[in-house]
């Protein structure tokens, strides 16, 4: 029978308010002596802590003033970071620069001079960063698998300052790497080479919301999780929710059209963006902000920017339809013994729970395990081969739970089931849902993780985590598959002690080769970036991608805007 969840303990984060203050002192009176390399380290340490926890003011302070800028809604709309995402367990030297691992030369872009950086410091007084400790986070990936050497991050505030720092660049013709919460998987966010790092960290203004057509407008730069805060109060959600939400920016989730946990209930992206605002390689500002959900004149501009990954322009403001927040909500943890019988649950719970279902997620043995090695998060389970996640909201509490028991008496009395639990408290829903969402994190913690956002027929979808299984054998530390079972997309993961060229060449291209065999797809929500940008034609035809490099032509004639990222070169 179905056991009552747990409520797993989560640990408290470390505000670090008393030590910061100290510790800043510290490097105050010690300013003007040199420092010895033992303290170098610790310092570079303790500014990336402020700057990965949130704390940026305070770890730019050292060098830049940075005064605040409240908007209207700024009281209602706290910041937070978590640190999911970041971990200083080794620094980024430990990782090898990108051109160097991947043999790339830098194209013919101008290097940054003393007369650029006089202009960026005029127009963003304050905002110019050249502190290697803080360009430091911002190089690499949080993968930790790549890494740029850019000298310059530049922290815009408005749409108007992106547009002069664009018309500037193009005119120079120094490449930008625009950056958001640099929660991408895939090398979209971080420079190759020395590109300017555009962030939109500061530009994380709510612009307004009609409570009546549940229509949000806001600056690129607002982070997924606060603006869900914020929606809250008003009785509405955004219609996105991802495992990085504590991080990432709503116009990095646009520009890589991220998917995430409900888009089995709320659609993608190119269904829920309204409007954009987008600055252009040579500061042309394209309007598009539109708050109406039926504008059929001419041709649907806003959808050259969702999932383009930064290449055609910089994402400035967003107008997204959020759906009301559901006054119910549930979620199962269910156990299972085989594949099979997780597809027979899935087509029972689209016909048992219809309207309600808005999530329906898949993890394997493997995901469990790490989770609760590296994260010491409690299985409230059964061993089981394979576990669903299954979330339902709705309007009335009892309706819903009608519905959800009835599903789950059917699926347990038929054997699709071996074990379960159920939650309808919140701290108890949150609690499994970490199982689910933390699984990137836990397995960063076991080693370097080569990972694949891939696109399956729902017959083929957990096939390939056996096959490449059966193909690397002991070279690889483990080999897992989980995620949206209830849209087809996969999260293949393979973990190896350290990174190694062979065990890549074995995985690919014959993963994207089996993908294409399968009809499906190499990138389901996580994009091309750098990493896939050669592959895509196991996904596109030879004319589409010839299309997409004519028009990165004609909106970046200089390519400036996020070099070898999203599309093969010319040449290839």
């Amino acid at each position: 029978c179905l056991t009552p969840a747990c409520s797993l303990p989560t640990p408290l984060p470390c505000t670090g308010r008393g030590c910061g203050s100290v510790l800043t002192r510290v490097f105050r009176a010690c300013s003007a002596v040199v420092l010895c390399s033992a303290m170098q380290r610790y310092r570079a340490q303790f500014k990336r802590w402020l700057l990965l926890s949130g704390r940026k003011a305070m770890a730019s302070s050292a060098h830049f003033s940075k005064p605040s800028m409240l908007s209207k809604h700024s009281g209602q709309l706290q910041s937070r970071r978590r640190q999911f995402h970041w971990t200083t367990k080794y620094r980024s030297q430990d990782v090898e620069f990108t051109h160097m691992r991947y043999n790339v030369q830098r194209l013919g872009f101008a290097a940054v001079t003393k007369e650029d950086m006089v202009f960026f410091d005029g127009l963003l007084p304050g905002r110019l960063v050249t502190d290697l400790d803080i360009l430091e986070a911002s190089n690499v990936d949080w993968l930790r698998t790549l890494r740029g050497h850019s000298q310059v991050l530049l922290r815009p505030r408005t749409t108007e300052e992106v547009s002069q720092i664009l018309r500037y660049c193009n005119d120079r013709n120094l490449a930008v790497n625009p950056q958001g919460g640099n929660t991408g998987l895939v090398g979209g966010s971080v420079p190759v080479f020395d590109e300017i790092i555009v962030s939109t960290a500061q530009m994380d203004n709510i612009i307004s919301f009609n409570a009546n057509s549940g229509v949000l407008i806001c600056q690129s730069g607002c982070i997924l999780e606060n603006l869900n805060n914020y929606l809250e109060e008003q009785d509405f959600i955004m219609p996105l929710d991802l495992g990085s939400k504590g991080s990432c920016h709503i116009g990095g989730n646009v520009a890589t059209n991220a998917g995430g946990l409900r888009l089995l209930r709320y659609g993608s992206l190119r269904g829920t963006v309204l409007g954009l605002e987008v600055v252009l390689a040579d500061g042309t500002v394209l309007n598009c902000l539109s708050s109406l959900r039926k504008d059929n004149t001419g041709y649907d501009l806003k959808q050259l920017f969702i999932g383009a990954e930064g290449t055609l322009g910089i994402i400035t403001a967003v107008s997204i339809l959020c759906p009301r927040k559901s006054a119910a909500v549930s979620v199962a943890l269910l156990g299972c013994d085989s594949f099979e019988r997780t597809l027979d649950i899935f087509k029972e719970s689209k016909s048992m729970l219809g309207e309600i279902l808005s999530a329906f997620e898949f993890l394997d043995h493997s995901c469990r395990a790490v989770v609760c090695e590296h994260l010491k998060l409690r299985n409230p389970l059964q061993e089981s081969p394979f576990y669903i996640l299954i979330e339902t909201s709705g309007s009335n509490s009892d309706h819903d739970q009608e519905k959800l028991n009835h599903f789950l008496e059917k699926v347990m009395s038929c054997g699709l089931v071996t074990d379960g639990t159920m939650a309808t408290e919140e701290n108890k829903i949150k609690a499994i849902w970490a199982l689910r969402e933390r699984i990137t994190e836990a397995l960063v913690h076991d080693g370097f993780v080569y990972k694949y956002d891939i696109s399956l027929p729902l017959e083929a979808f957990y096939e390939i985590v056996t096959v490449m299984k059966d193909r690397l054998g002991t070279r690889a530390k483990r080999v897992v598959g989980y995620g949206h079972l209830g849209d087809g997309n996969l999260h293949l993961n393979i973990v190896a002690e350290a990174f190694d060229q062979q065990l890549l060449d074995s995985i690919e291209p014959y993963l994207y080769e089996w993908i294409a065999q399968h009809c499906g797809s190499i990138s389901a929500e996580h994009g091309l970036g750098f990493k896939k940008k050669n592959f895509i034609h196991f996904s596109k035809p030879k004319a589409a991608v010839q299309i997409m490099q004519q028009m990165k032509v004609i909106l970046d004639p200089k390519g400036i805007l996020n070099p070898y990222k999203t599309l093969p070169s010319f040449s290839q």
